[in-house]
C-alpha cells in the first residue's frame, strides 16, 4: 500500500446518528482533507444484498467495492432504516471487513492529491484503520438525542417512520456495533470524547476545530 508522507490524518468513531459525519464534514472542508464515512460503504453492501439477494456472494461484493465510485456512497436509499440494520449484520462477517478495510486503508494513508490529508468516520478507525491517526475523536450523544435526530432526518425524507420505531432501530444497531467480536465500537485511551447531545453543529465544529489548531498551521 502506497502511503503519502506529510499528510493530516483525523479518525473519529462513534455510534448511529451522534453527529460524527455532519462535523466531520465540516472539518474535512475547512482543512481541505479527503473525508470518507466508512458506514456508508457497509450500508452500500447491504443496499446490494437486499436488491441483489440471488447474486450476492464475495465475489459480486468485491467486484462492486472495486469499481465504487463516492457518489454512490451518498445516495439516499442507503439512509434507510432496512439498509442500516442489514449493514450491522453483514459488518460482523470477517470478509466483508477485510474487503471494506482495504479501501479505508487506501484512502486515509493515500487520499487523492488535490487534499492535504484524509478524515474517516466510523465505528473501528481510530483503533483499526488508522491507529497512527494525528487526531481522534470518540463522538457520542444520549440514545435520545440520537433517535431525534435520525427521526428528523428520515421524515425529511418523505420516509414514513414512527420516532419509536427509530428508538428501537438505535438500540438494535448500537447493541450490535457494542458487542460484535470483530472490530467492534469502542473509545480508545487516546481518543478525545466529544458529547454532541447539548451542542450545535457549529459549536461541535469549533471544539474539534480547536484542538486541532494547536497542533497545526493551517
Amino acid at each position: 500500500m502506497i502511503k503519502r508522507k506529510n499528510i493530516i490524518k483525523i479518525a473519529i468513531d462513534s455510534p448511529a446518528a451522534a453527529g460524527a459525519g455532519t462535523v466531520a464534514k465540516a472539518i474535512s472542508n475547512h482543512y481541505k482533507l479527503f473525508y470518507l464515512d466508512t458506514g456508508k460503504i457497509y450500508r452500500f453492501i447491504a443496499y446490494l444484498k437486499l436488491k441483489f439477494p440471488d447474486k450476492f456472494n464475495h465475489k459480486f461484493v468485491k467486484s462492486k467495492i472495486e469499481t465504487i465510485k463516492l457518489k454512490d456512497l451518498y445516495k439516499k436509499v442507503l439512509l434507510s432504516d432496512e439498509v442500516g440494520l442489514e449493514a450491522s449484520v453483514i459488518s460482523k462477517k470477517k470478509n466483508i471487513r477485510k474487503i471494506v478495510h482495504s479501501i479505508q486503508l487506501n484512502f486515509a494513508y493515500n487520499p487523492p492529491k488535490k487534499y492535504r490529508g484524509s478524515c474517516l468516520d466510523g465505528r473501528d478507525i481510530t483503533y483499526k484503520i488508522v491507529p497512527d491517526a494525528d487526531f481522534k475523536f470518540f463522538i457520542t450523544a444520549s440514545l435520545k438525542t440520537r433517535s431525534l435526530r435520525r427521526y428528523k432526518e428520515l421524515r425529511n425524507l418523505n420516509k414514513k417512520i414512527t420516532y419509536t420505531e427509530v428508538l428501537k432501530s438505535i438500540k438494535k444497531r448500537d447493541k450490535s456495533d457494542l458487542n460484535r467480536k470483530i472490530s467492534p465500537l469502542k473509545k480508545t485511551k487516546d481518543s478525545l470524547l466529544i458529547n454532541t447531545t447539548n451542542l450545535t453543529k457549529r459549536a461541535c465544529f469549533l471544539k474539534i476545530k480547536k484542538i486541532i489548531d494547536k497542533k497545526i498551521i493551517i
